[in-house]
């Protein structure tokens, strides 16, 4: 459950309300204890030991035995006759089998008392605070004309649940954000968002009241092999984003040449570059830029990448120009051969050859750029406009090199096609690049296949919001361009 956005339980599943927790809607103030709660059951005690996992069995196949999540079917009786019960063992019946009803008992347990296998009894289970959910007990004490959209959902960074609250659930918040710690024993930490990202802050981070446990916002998040420790309230980081991180670094290839605008603390680079991708990551935020370096060298992958703490707008040009005059880094991986394959070559093959090192040099080129900004990335696209000019003989035809993929993320409305945001995308890139792309311009489009466009969808920021990424190969009118 650790980085990744937490999936919720749903409120316990019963036939009646035997098993749902007491109601309190005035509860402004936790009381665990208020959450206890008897329910009378029946129980066929299994009089010999030995026939514990056929009576199991049995009562499983007619459906007689109760089964509820995290309530053991099997227990020690409740009603004690003499000794030998002490050291026996009952199993707890469905509800609305009654042990002094004979018509409420099944074919199944009929026969098993007949055969003097059982004997069914009454049993008093006992639930308390700790057996129920957080939907169950949140269900329990909001009121219930604010059951409909029950606050159930939220992210997971390290020890901090990230909640965002509608505005009637606030004065709820403390409650809401006690019993979601009680319930997930990896949280530490409860913040709410009081403030829309980016508000007050050009590095994307947000103003947030924290709820309950601890005042501390260092954590440590874990993605895609990769191990990354920076404070929250400094840094932009959504776990909701950890499949598209994991989908777009798959698509690089070993040995290829990575430009991250605007990388963060590294969801992008530190998994790329431990594919042994060279990467180029850069960040404006001073802390962010900071913990990727740390990230570097915790995942050793400082052979593979470099990071820099520049403006994007500037880092575009700066990067490519730098990485086509430099001399290209050569990178050279030893095969690893473990200790019992080294004991046997000595032993049993002491001429074979070990296999040689891997080799990998950067390429002077970027293959693709990322430039994971939303709000304002393809505001940037303009700099890409002469970023190769009088460098022609770097690409194809002179070379085998192609111009860079672009990825860039954005926000648009959500309608129910994604046709409209398809074309408004492609407008606003090709107003930024000078440049006209459409959503044609692909392998079975009507355009020109040679760009590449590619408009996905990532996720539903909110009911009118959607986030998308649009990759293009740039065009070589954009990047040869004059001045």
């Amino acid at each position: 459950m650790s980085l990744a956005p937490v999936t919720q339980e749903t409120p316990t599943n019963s036939s009646s309300d035997m098993f749902r927790p007491p109601v309190n809607r005035a509860m402004r103030v936790l009381d665990r204890s208020f959450f206890k709660k008897t329910v009378p059951l029946s129980a066929a005690t299994v009089l010999e030991n030995k026939n514990i996992s056929r009576v199991k069995s049995e009562l499983t196949k007619s459906n007689d035995m109760l089964a509820l999540p995290r309530i053991l079917p099997i227990r020690k009786p409740q009603v004690i006759k003499n000794e030998d019960d002490e050291a026996r063992k009952c199993l707890l019946l469905r509800e609305g089998v009654k042990a002094d009803d004979v018509s409420t008992w099944s074919p199944t347990i009929e026969q098993l008392v007949e055969a003097k296998t059982v004997e069914v009894n009454p049993f008093d289970l006992q639930l308390d605070y700790d057996y129920w959910t957080y939907p169950d007990i949140i269900s329990a004490i909001l009121p219930e004309d604010e059951l409909g959209e029950t606050p159930v959902g939220f992210s997971q960074v390290g020890h901090i649940a990230h909640l965002n609250l509608r505005d009637q659930y606030l004065p709820y918040r403390h409650l809401i954000a006690e019993i979601l710690m009680d319930k997930n024993t990896t949280v530490r930490t409860v913040i709410n968002k009081i403030d829309d990202v980016g508000a007050t802050s050009e590095f994307r981070t947000f103003a947030f009241e924290v709820l309950a446990g601890e005042n501390n916002t260092n954590v440590i998040a874990h993605e895609q092999d990769c191990e990354f420790s920076f404070d929250f309230a400094k840094v932009y980081w959504n776990s909701r984003l950890s499949t598209e991180h994991t989908r777009l670094v798959s698509t690089f290839k070993e040995g290829e040449a990575v430009c991250d605008v605007m990388a963060g603390v590294g969801p992008f680079a530190l998994p790329a570059a431990k594919k042994r991708v060279f990467v180029w990551a850069n960040d404006l935020n001073p802390h962010g830029y900071e913990r990727m370096v740390y990230g570097m060298k915790k995942n050793k992958v400082q052979e593979f990448m470099k990071a820099f703490n520049m403006n994007g707008r500037d880092f575009v040009k700066y990067a490519a120009k730098s990485l086509y005059e430099a001399e290209p880094a050569k990178v050279v991986i030893k095969p690893k051969i473990s200790r019992s394959a080294q004991k046997e070559k000595r032993s049993k093959s002491p001429d074979r050859k070990t296999p040689p090192p891997q080799v990998y040099t950067s390429p002077r080129t970027f293959d693709h750029y990322i430039m994971n900004l939303p709000a304002s990335a393809i505001t940037f696209l303009d700099t890409f406009i002469g970023v190769y000019a009088g460098q022609e003989q770097l690409f194809a035809p002179h070379t085998d090199r192609r111009l860079p993929l672009i990825h860039v993320y954005c926000f648009s409305t959500n309608s129910d096609d994604g046709e409209f945001e398809k074309k408004e995308i492609c407008e606003r890139i090709s107003k930024q690049i000078g440049f006209t792309i459409t959503p044609e311009d692909c392998e079975g489009g009507t355009g020109n296949k040679e760009r590449e466009v590619e408009i996905r969808s990532v996720r539903l920021v909110s009911p009118n919001k959607r986030m998308f990424c649009a990759k293009f190969r740039l065009p070589e009118e954009v990047a040869f361009k004059k001045d």
